[in-house]
C-alpha cells in the first residue's frame, strides 16, 4: 500500500496533465483497487458539453483494463478541498460497495479527509 505523501506526490504530477483551457481548474485522481493497482485520471474539458472528470477517466482506465473491485480514490483539485462532483458519485457508485473510501485531499496542507460513497451519495440511483 502506498503511503499518503506518495499518493499525494502522484497526484500533483497527474493533475499537472489536465486539459482545463475553459476552467483552469485541474484535478487528479488515484484509483486503488482491492489488489493494490492504481489507475490514474486528470480532467479533460472540451468546448462542448461533454468534458471528462478525472474520477471517471481512472475509473474508465481501470474497467477497460478488466479490473471490478476498488478499495478506494484519491482527489486533489486546485481549491482547498475538491469533492467528487454528482455525477462522478453516481458513476463511481454503480462500480464500489458503499464502504468504498473517498480520499479528498488538501493541497495546502497535504492532508486527506476521508469519505465513503455512502456519505458522499447517501441516495444514489439503482434499477435494482
Amino acid at each position: 500500500m502506498q503511503k499518503q505523501s506518495e499518493i499525494l506526490d502522484l497526484l500533483k504530477k497527474i493533475k499537472e496533465n489536465a486539459y482545463v483551457p475553459y476552467s483552469h481548474f485541474k484535478v487528479g485522481a488515484v484509483l486503488i483497487t482491492k489488489e493494490g493497482k492504481i489507475y490514474t485520471g486528470c480532467n479533460i474539458e472540451n468546448d462542448g458539453i461533454m468534458s471528462i472528470c478525472a474520477e471517471r477517466v481512472a475509473f474508465v482506465k481501470a474497467i477497460s483494463e478488466g479490473e471490478k473491485e476498488f478499495s478506494s480514490i484519491y482527489v486533489l483539485g486546485d481549491k482547498e478541498e475538491t469533492t467528487p462532483c454528482g455525477y462522478c458519485r453516481q458513476f463511481m457508485s454503480e462500480f464500489v460497495k458503499p464502504d468504498f473510501k473517498i480520499y479528498v485531499g488538501n493541497q495546502q496542507t497535504g492532508t486527506f479527509k476521508e469519505y465513503t460513497i455512502r456519505e458522499m451519495l447517501p441516495f444514489n440511483f439503482e434499477l435494482k
